[in-house]
Order: structure tokens, then sequence, then C-alpha cells
């Protein structure tokens, strides 16, 4: 796939880089013990361990090497893979499960509205919006059969809303205001109620629950910026939006956060961009969406607004279950380009979240909670709101170091006037502590039977230093590092590569020990660019894809064993797509994933869900079942 602008690296330190690293690191151990030649994967996602409670200890660690911790042995992977695809149109699964198709683009989720491609942007912020990525799904019976999906709107590129509206035969131009305050309310998030029935699911238009939540809501902001100048314009304007909603998480008090991702590419640069600027790549002229041709507020160039972007780049949490609360931007989390947060139990029952930066050469974060979740929480405190933030710092012997990034720091002091300054400008913080440049790090997930912490990398096309762990140059396919964090509350950790994703019958993939492959399935394995990742209650690692796959195929979703390092394909999306978002209802019979921007929008390259030509694709969540009734994968 084509490399996006803000995937380009926008860091200028001489941190020492993951490579560079690696090649010191991979001349003492191999990549698993070797098992390069028995998968390729990469992984991200949310695992369930808060929901399960954490997990006692394993085995030792397969590798004697890496002071890991081992789950329970046996086959998890109970299915027969599919084959790469190069469909047109259909999602394809294997044997003996079924997908439905559920909440395309211009789903009526409110009371009054009807099904169809939006007429005005206040037909819009009644329906499904576009660019579905990041979501979860919260229950509201014991059965799991009705719930509350909260689903990310990561974007709406301006030809596929263009091409939906002529689908219409609108007169919105594209250079009309109308135009903008609809591409406006396709961001965001979307609440909405569902349920099983014997026709399969469906939106329950509940008011009480469902909601559109755009790029104009109203937002309020806590923690330590809450109150800072830096969050204000002389405009005026009040907090409103959220937008390049990515990846997302959820607390164990049963609230949704959601991930604000490559936000600089909605803001004009000012007429003298600064450092910061720089570093956080609001340098572009406004031209990917043009927003501010009439919403001055994304003009940095207008010196009211000069403050108007450092109020994007947070997490946020939402209520799900309550539509009259206001959606808060947690600012203790740092601002970076939040791809997804893992939230997970540490000792002295702190939250401790998990974070990566999505651009080449940036970093992988954790905050820790200042003290007992319920504690905080019984004080009326958010456990997100007061904590430490970490930054990792990776060490060619296999250790790693998680660096403060606090007013204590001596440097960090002598640069920021307070935890308001450093927290806006958090990725020049981790830059001056040293933290190591990755290949730009997605979603984390903890796999719950063994508490060890993966971070998916998914490509990096700048990298310039071959390795044995990473043997190609650039990087295109991604890898996995694979990480013991201990209790998750420490500042040591120790790591290695857990394997690395790409194509096994490409010479440039199978260099330095990635190949030949011995096993005759090992065709199957075959995936790039690894995205999402979420780890299943039974120790099974699901991974999206996001990029261009082998034998030009088309975006797909593979199931690795964390122990065997096997991996088998479950999913192939329609040509042009992400396949993204993953979440399961509670008894781990229904999965639902996200199919996001089919066609790259253009009924040319793909009709999903439709299969009739010239019908413009839609965005839309399909969801997965059993025949047999059974639990997902086994």
């Amino acid at each position: 796939m084509e490399l996006e602008l803000e995937d380009l690296g926008s860091n200028p330190t001489d941190n020492r880089p993951f490579d560079d690293i690696l090649t010191a690191r991979i001349g003492r151990r191999a990549v698993l013990g070797g098992s390069l030649a028995t998968a390729a994967i990469t992984f991200l996602g949310t695992s369930p361990a808060l929901a399960k409670g954490k997990p006692a200890p394993g085995n030792a660690s397969s590798q004697p090497a890496f002071a890991g911790k081992k789950g329970k042995g046996g086959d998890l992977l109970g299915f027969d893979g599919i084959p790469l695809s190069a469909a047109k149109n259909g999602v394809v699964v294997p044997d003996g499960y079924t997908a439905q198709v559920i909440l395309p683009w211009g789903t009526a989720i409110l009371p009054g509205f009807s099904d169809g491609i939006p007429t005005s942007a206040a037909d819009q912020e009644g329906k499904i919006g576009l660019g579905h990525d990041g979501m979860w799904f919260f229950p509201t019976n014991r059965s799991g059969s009705e719930g509350v999906l909260c689903l990310n709107h990561e974007y709406g590129t301006n030809s596929h809303l263009r091409n939906g509206l002529g689908e219409i035969d609108s007169e919105i131009a594209e250079d009309d205001e109308e135009f903008v305050k609809i591409s406006q309310a396709l961001h965001g998030v979307a609440v909405v109620k569902v349920r099983r029935s014997g026709d399969g699911w469906a939106v329950v238009p509940d008011p009480a629950t469902n909601r559109r939540i755009t790029g104009n809501t109203e937002v309020a902001f806590s923690g330590p910026v809450a109150d800072s100048p830096l969050l204000e314009n002389s405009a005026g304007n009040g907090f409103a939006g959220t937008l390049n909603n990515c990846g997302s998480g959820r607390t164990p008090w049963g609230t949704y956060l959601t991930c604000e991702e490559n936000f600089n590419g909605y803001f004009r640069r000012r007429a003298t961009p600064t450092d910061a600027d720089e570093r956080y790549g609001l340098t572009g002229d406004g031209s990917r969406y043009g927003w501010h041709v009439h919403d001055d507020r994304f003009d940095l160039s207008k010196p009211e607004y000069a403050n108007e972007a450092n109020r994007f780049g947070w997490i946020v949490e939402i209520d799900p279950m309550d539509a009259s609360v206001t959606p808060i931007k947690r600012t203790a989390l740092g601002r970076v380009k939040h791809e997804a947060i893992e939230i997970v139990e540490g000792k002295g029952k702190r939250i401790v979240g998990y974070m990566g930066d999505d651009q080449a050469n940036d970093y992988v974060y954790k905050f820790v909670s200042a003290a007992n979740w319920k504690s905080m929480r019984a004080r009326g405190i958010s456990p997100l709101d007061e904590g430490t933030l970490y930054v990792a710092r990776y060490d060619e012997d296999g250790t790693g170091q998680w660096l403060e990034l606090s007013m204590d720091v001596p440097a960090l002091n002598a640069r920021f006037s307070g935890m308001d300054d450093l927290l806006v400008h958090t990725r020049i913080a981790a830059d001056i502590v040293g933290a190591t440049p990755m290949d730009r790090p997605e979603w984390i997930t903890v796999d719950p039977n063994t508490d060890l912490v993966y971070v998916a990398c998914t490509n990096n096309s700048g990298r310039s230093t071959a390795n044995g762990a990473n043997p190609r140059t650039p990087n295109p396919s991604g890898h996995i590092v694979r990480m013991d964090d201990g209790d998750f509350v420490g500042t040591g950790f120790t790591w290695e590569i857990f394997l690395l994703a790409g194509d096994p019958d490409n010479p440039s993939d199978t260099s330095n020990g990635f190949g030949p492959p011995t096993d005759p399935t090992y065709a199957m394995n075959k995936f790039s660019d690894p995205d999402a990742v979420y780890f299943d209650p039974y120790g099974r690692l699901w991974i999206l894809t996001d990029g261009g796959q082998p034998e030009g195929r088309n975006n797909q979703m593979v199931v690795a064993d964390p122990e065997s390092a096997e991996v088998r394909r479950f999913l192939t999306g329609p040509a042009g797509c992400e396949v993204t978002g993953i979440t399961p209802t509670m008894e781990d019979t229904v999965l639902f994933v996200n199919i996001q921007h089919p066609g790259n929008g253009s009924s040319a390259q793909s009709n999903f869900p439709s299969t009739a030509d010239g019908v413009v694709p839609r965005d839309a969540t399909v969801v997965i079942t059993k025949d047999d009734g059974g639990v997902i994968g086994s």
C-alpha cells in the first residue's frame, strides 16, 4: 500500500535506532530460537485480562535466554486456514463459520433517521460514519446477545465522500461549507446498541445510549493539561471534537478509550512553523481535507487559533452507557499520534496503559496510575489523571528501561515550564531522555495467560541498516517485539523479537534466517504489515493487517499460537481495504471485525458490502460466528 504522508518520520534525534540495537542483540540469540522458518506474524490488540483476572505465572520460557513466562500448551488453532484472496467484494472465513455485515456507512442509529448516504451534516450526525477502526463491545445482558458497541471512525477521504454524494445525485460540491461539515460529522466515534435475534445482529435505536461523537462534539479535558494556557485560543472557542480515531482500549470500570492518531493532517500550518510543529508534522497546507477553508480553527496561520492543534493527539474516555456524559481527554497519558491503548492491572492494583506512537522512528510508552485504581475512584480521582508516564529504551543485551517523563528529570525540568508543557510536547520529552526509535509501533497487547507484552511494529520505509532480526532495508513488512515487564509497574524489562512478518517466497524477506520454510503449510502464514492485534482469553493472538500483502493480495486477519509461533489465516477482506478493529462478545462465540476503506473508496476497485458494479463501497463491521455455536477459533 502506498505510504501515507503521516507515516513518514518526523524524529530528528540521533537516539540509537532499534535496528542498530538489534544488530548487536541478534548476534547472541536467534529470533525465537530460529523459529522464523516456522511462521511470519505481527500483532496488536486489547486483551480480556481485566475481565478474567490476572492469571498465575506459567512455566519457564520456551527460550531459555529469555526470562519470560509460558502459558499452557495445546492446539489453539482449531480451524483450517484459508488461502490468500484477491476478491473484489468478498469477506472470506473458514469452513464452519459465517460472516454477517452490519453497520455500513450511513446506517441510522437514532430514531427519526433512515439508512443511506447522508444528505447533510445533520443527517450524518445520526448515522454510522466512515473509517471504521478500533472498537469494543460492552454487554448489557448476561448472555452477551445485546450490548453497546463503541466504534471509531478514523477518517473519511474527500474522494470517498464525493463518490458517495454522487451516488445520490447531491449538488453539494467539495468546496462547499456543507461538504466540510459532513466530512467533520463522518469522523469520531459511534456509540450504538446492537442486539442478536433470529435474523442476526441489528441496531437498537436507543437515544439513551446511541450517539455520534464527531469533529464538532463538545469535549472536556482532565489531568495536568486541563487548565493550561497551551489549550486556550484568543478566539475564545470552546473545546470541541475528536479526530482520526484509530485504535482503542477499555477500562476495568467499564468505559471506552478512543485514540487520536494523525491529527496533524487536518490543520493548515502556521506562517512560521515552530520546532514543535515540525516534530508533530504540523507543516502541511491543510489540503488533505481542506477544512481550514470553512472552519478557521483548523487554520494555524490565524493567530487567534494558535493552540487549536494542542487540543488533539490525546486519548479520550467515553461512557458507553450514558449519552449525557461529556467525552473527556485524559492528558496524563501524553500527546502523541496514539494508535491504541492496552490497559492491564499491575502490582498494587494500579492501572497500567501501554501505548504506541504510530509513526516511523517514534516510541513505545507506558502509564502507571499513582495508586490502587479502586481507591482512586472512591476518592473521586480518575486513575488516568494521576500517575507516571514512561517511554521505552531497548538495550542490546535484551534488557530495557522505562524512562520517566516528568519534571523530576533534570533535563526535562530544564526544558519545560511545567507538566502541562511537557505533556503537550510528549514526543520532545521522549527525544530528550533517549527513547528508542521504533518501526511504527502500533497496537500493544498482553497475553492473559503469561502476562507477556507484545508490541506490533507495522513497517518503516526509512530503515537504512539491515540486521539478522530485521534483514530488510527498508523494512516493508514489519515485526513483533515481545517483552516481559514483570508486575507491569516497574522500570526494567526484558525483550526479544517474537517474529518477522513477510513473504517466505520472497527472497528479500527470507534472507538471514527467515526461510526457506520447512513446513508444507507455511504458505498459509504469508502476511505483512501487522496493525491491530488482540489476545483472546484462551491465548490466541489475532493479527489484523494494513498494507501491501504478499503476492499483491488483499488484507487479512491471521491467528497465531504464541508458543509454537504457528500462524493460520482466518479471514480475508475485499480489495483495497484494511482489516482492523476487533472485539468479542463476552462468551467468545461472536467476534466483531471492521473492514475499513474497501476499494479505497472507489467503486472501480470494490463495491463491498454490495456485489453490484458501480455501487460506492462502504466501510462496515463484520460479525463472525461459528456454525456450531462454539468459541471462535477453536
